[in-house]
């Protein structure tokens, strides 16, 4: 077998990130800041332009940047909005510019202060790769990927990998650190086992939502008062929604959804009809005139996967795994981007908080430090994500407790007085972009602000029912 030269590693010169995902990306411009060299093994060759590649099954679907993504982004790569603003990127008021039909009707509309910008993954990608490659002590290894990990003869190090590229030549690379940031099919359990330690607890909720997305050219044809539209299915009543976002170069993406195996279908006219189905007419009627730009791009991958690494009993150290291998959400919520850029913050302060006197970083207790502080990153958008998707009956996995009820019966509340309440809608809002705590919804404020919407619906309902009756007496 032939190997390439081994990197020279003496303390702390080099770190590997196993796979270029956007988590890959982010992760590798943090640890710029404290390794003589970092270098991403990706599997895949990056477009020179922005556009879809074939180890990105998502790259064709309608992505979201969060406004805590956005606002993390800009810190590692200043300059990043300007730069999505100069390339087509569309500024958006998430309350303005949003039309939003939720289960309990329109949330209201209003100018805020929660802005970002909506375009393409495949943009946000571009701009990182090409930010990234200004970088003298970073290397991309494209087409090459990883098969193994070394690790000392006790197995409690891992210090490097082993891979092979496009014809099956396999290489070493020595590494004082090494990241796992390669996504949902990530060997890092195997390798683990491989290396006489247990595969963590793995947890999976799926509620069997499937999507399908279609390009469009722009602008729309229809006078319309909205950027951005989202119509929401509605449970035991209608299983499918649909949003409409617009990307740079003045085209849009249409992206239906349909919970529980009612998959949208990609044929033309299969697509159009189930549009029309939705709860309202606004997007069939936006499409069904549009030019098309490209197929119906169908993606049923969703289920909600966590992996409980920081459980471990026994964990190497110089090895951590971030990104979709740890924590893994159905991509209709939006997450997936924003707890990447999450994830590399936090690798980020475990570091200083392993830097000894002076500028000495010790890796030591590393690893364990990591993983039990990016699970309490990840413990947030989960519970988002797998409460909305407990609420279809046809969701497999995940156990329903008393004390899941009772936050699931709270966050009802909550969804109802968002229609309403503006004040409540703007916190809702700011936990959705996580930009405020999920506690913040459970503030005196806020109950208060529930519990009296709840009572003034009844009061309404009340009313209704009176005047309904009064109405209906014989003369």
């Amino acid at each position: 077998m032939t190997q390439l030269p081994i990197s020279p590693s003496s303390s702390n010169t080099h770190a590997v990130v196993i796979g270029g995902s956007i988590a890959g990306l982010l992760a590798a411009r943090m640890l710029t800041e404290y390794f003589e060299q970092v270098t991403i093994i990706e599997r895949d060759y990056y477009p020179q332009h922005p556009q879809p590649r074939s180890g990105v099954p998502q790259s064709n679907q309608a992505h979201f940047l969060l406004i805590r993504g956005k606002q993390i982004i800009e810190e590692l790569f200043p300059g990043f909005v300007e730069e999505l603003s100069t390339k087509g990127a569309i500024h958006v008021d998430v309350l303005k510019d949003f039309l939003w039909l939720s289960e309990y009707g329109l949330w209201p509309r209003f100018s805020s202060d929660l802005t970002t910008w909506s375009c393409t993954r495949n943009l946000i990608e571009n701009i990182l790769c090409k930010r990234l490659g200004k970088y003298p002590n970073l290397k991309i290894m494209e087409g090459h990927q990883v098969s193994q990990l070394l690790a000392t003869d006790d197995h409690q190090i891992v210090t490097g990998v082993r891979f092979k590229d496009r014809e099956g030549k396999e290489s070493t690379i020595k590494a004082d650190l090494t990241v796992d940031a390669s996504g949902r099919n990530s060997k890092a359990s195997q390798w683990l086992e491989s290396l006489g330690y247990e595969k963590p607890q793995q947890q999976s909720i799926n509620s069997f939502l499937g999507y399908a997305s279609r390009w469009y050219q722009g602008p729309l044809k229809h006078q319309v008062d909205w950027t951005c539209i989202t119509l929401t299915p509605k449970a035991t009543q209608c299983k499918r929604g649909g949003i409409i976002i617009p990307i740079e170069g003045e085209q849009y993406i249409v992206t239906l959804t349909g919970v529980g195996e009612d998959y949208p279908p990609t044929d033309e006219q299969g697509f159009l009809e189930f549009a029309r189905s939705l709860r309202r007419p606004d997007i069939y009627q936006i499409i069904k005139d549009a030019q098309p730009l490209s197929p119906a791009y169908g993606y049923r991958r969703t289920e909600n996967q966590l992996r409980h690494y920081e459980k471990l009993s026994r964990f190497p150290e110089n090895f951590l795994i971030l990104g979709d291998g740890v924590c893994s959400f159905n991509p209709v919520y939006g997450q997936g981007m924003t707890v990447a850029a999450l994830g590399a913050l936090t690798l980020k302060h475990c570091l200083e908080e392993q830097k000894s006197e002076g500028f000495n970083l010790n890796l030591q207790g590393l690893s364990r430090r990591f993983q039990k502080q990016l699970a309490q990153v990840n413990y947030t958008p989960w519970l988002m994500a797998t409460g909305e998707d407990l609420c279809w009956p046809t969701t497999v996995g995940g156990e329903v407790t008393r004390v899941t009820k009772l936050i699931h019966s709270y966050m009802d509340l909550v969804k109802r007085s968002l229609c309403n309440d503006p004040t409540v809608l703007k916190v809702f809002a700011e936990v959705i972009h996580m930009i405020k705590p999920s506690s913040v919804l459970f503030s005196p404020n806020i109950l208060l602000r529930v519990l009296l919407n709840l009572l003034s619906q009844k009061e309404n309902s009340k009313n209704l029912t009176e005047t309904y009756s009064l109405n209906s007496e014989p003369e």
